[in-house]
């Protein structure tokens, strides 16, 4: 925490499976005091993956707090003591049934930090395989492969169809010169 921030009291604290949830009293720099709620996540990872033909490999899944399907870039949530590289080949190879033979760190970006610490680190992925006997999805999980362009990609985007996390991977993509 900041220097310049006083921790007041703590309100509330849940501590879930994938995330914690706390709420604090906090008296801010310039003096206000409020109460802010925030969400304690160990941070993400995520893949753009690119086949041979430029196109990508992306997930449908369902988002319960949306109650909806989205289409995102494969991703997931980092294990205790595993790195994210780590974490993102076992994602890649759980959500989508593919290895990469070829990586490279894009960077990192905050995913929501209005309200959650969360951390996304951002890797390309490259000379994809279809694993023979790809590892089974997580139990909590309904996902599909589907296999867009970039631009098929943004119109979904533009139609609400793909989440932010998306965009942002790709947009780091391109920044790198990768897409």
């Amino acid at each position: 925490m900041s220097d310049h921030l006083q921790r007041l009291y703590e309100r509330f604290r849940y501590r879930g499976r994938k995330f914690d949830f706390e709420a604090v009293g906090l008296r801010l720099p310039n003096g206000a005091e409020g109460e802010l709620e925030t969400i304690r996540h160990p941070g993400g990872a995520m893949a753009v993956p690119v086949l041979a033909d430029g196109r990508l490999v992306l997930v449908r899944q369902y988002r319960f707090p949306l109650d909806r399907w989205l289409l995102e870039l494969p991703a997931g949530t980092l294990e205790p003591g595993e790195s994210a590289e780590a974490t993102i080949r076992r994602e890649l190879a759980e959500e989508t049934g593919h290895r990469a033979d070829g990586w490279a760190e894009l960077g990192q970006f905050p995913l929501a930090p209005g309200y959650s610490d969360e951390l996304i680190h951002a890797f390309l992925a490259w000379d994809l395989q279809p694993l023979p006997d790809p590892p089974a999805q997580d139990a909590d999980e309904d996902i599909e492969t589907v296999l867009m362009t970039p631009a098929e990609v943004e119109e979904a985007f533009a139609r609400g169809e793909v989440d932010a996390k998306t965009m942002a991977g790709l947009a780091l993509a391109r920044g790198r010169g990768r897409l």
